[in-house]
């Protein structure tokens, strides 16, 4: 279990901004959009897209991309910050957790996938809840 250190909270309150514009991507693609809409991909605390279900290999593709752009963006703000990537990345996770609109599809453990609804998600240990 990745312990996020304070740093890395405050460092992914200024980095949520920037990652503003990788869900602005997938939204402007139709396919992924509609993924994300139906349950078929989903977000992980890991702070990645993740496969509910097997993809086609084009809707493959486009989240790869996308996981490729969050990772540059991830590795860019943890290294400015001297943190681990994977606890940036995971301090991503929580943060899109927490904000992920109803309906959207959602993990807190691999593999294990959810539904969100009016509740609040509960969130993973290193998410601090």
């Amino acid at each position: 279990m990745i312990r996020m250190p304070r740093l890395v909270s405050s460092a992914a309150a200024g980095f949520a901004l920037m990652l503003a514009a990788v869900p602005a991507v997938a939204q402007m693609d139709a396919q992924v959009e509609a993924a994300l809409s139906s349950g078929a991909i989903g977000e992980q605390a890991d702070g990645y897209l993740g496969f509910v279900r097997a993809p086609a290999p084009d809707l493959k593709a486009k989240v790869d991309a996308i996981n490729i752009k969050r990772r540059e963006g991830y590795t860019q703000v943890a290294q400015t910050k001297n943190v681990p990537i994977e606890a940036f990345a995971a301090s991503i996770g929580c943060h899109s957790l927490s904000v992920l609109r109803p309906g959207r599809a959602y993990s807190v453990a691999r593999g294990v996938w959810a539904v969100k609804t009016d509740a609040p998600i509960k969130l993973p240990p290193q998410c601090g809840s």
